[in-house]
């Protein structure tokens, strides 16, 4: 990155890490970047699977899981020890800039994992209910995975480029999903 980059990335987390601050905000985003949070919406995709595909739906049960894997993988052990980015919490240069909202943690910073597994899987069903009906809950979907890599931004564990970074290789690992997904599914299986 060059100097501007890095200035205009600093600029950005201060602005939502510091300028958005708010009560509000305050106690909402360290739990809803939580992974646990979402289980509930975790087993209605599950039913939705069930409901959508009958005994086909562990294909897609099989694939989300995958798809959520993949993503971590890449991210987390692949590419953050590859560009070994400290976090913001980390970062002695800017440490005392950033609002610390939850523990920091001791991994790598670029590029975030929350926003590649949540943009993975927003992207894997968007492209599976792609029909008309699907359509409506592609809004929330992206809605949900963006809140939660700002979410991460928002509580100072990660910078706006390592969430950006994260969102483009989720949405590409979830595009790709999604389509060996619909393949598998609308294949013929043997009697």
């Amino acid at each position: 990155m060059t100097a501007w980059m890095h200035q205009i990335d600093y600029e950005l987390l201060i602005w939502i890490n510091r300028s958005l601050a708010n009560g509000v905000l305050d106690a909402v985003m360290p739990w809803w970047r939580d992974k646990l949070t979402w289980i509930p919406l975790y087993l209605f995709f599950l039913f939705l699977f069930i409901r959508s595909f009958g005994r086909r739906a562990w294909i897609a049960v099989l694939l989300l899981v995958m798809t959520a894997g993949t993503s971590d993988l890449v991210s987390s052990r692949i590419i953050k020890p590859a560009v070994a980015r400290l976090r913001p919490c980390q970062n002695p240069e800017i440490r005392e800039d950033i609002i610390v909202r939850i523990p920091c943690g001791p991994g790598w910073s670029f590029p975030s994992s929350h926003a590649a597994n949540h943009f993975a899987v927003a992207v894997f069903l968007i492209g599976l209910f792609r029909s008309k009906k699907g359509r409506f809950f592609a809004p929330l979907l992206l809605f949900w995975a963006g809140s939660i890599a700002f979410g991460q931004v928002y509580v100072g564990v990660h910078y706006p480029s390592d969430v950006l970074a994260g969102a483009l290789l989720g949405t590409l690992i979830g595009s790709l999903m999604a389509g060996l997904a619909l393949f598998l599914l609308n294949r013929k299986l043997a009697p």
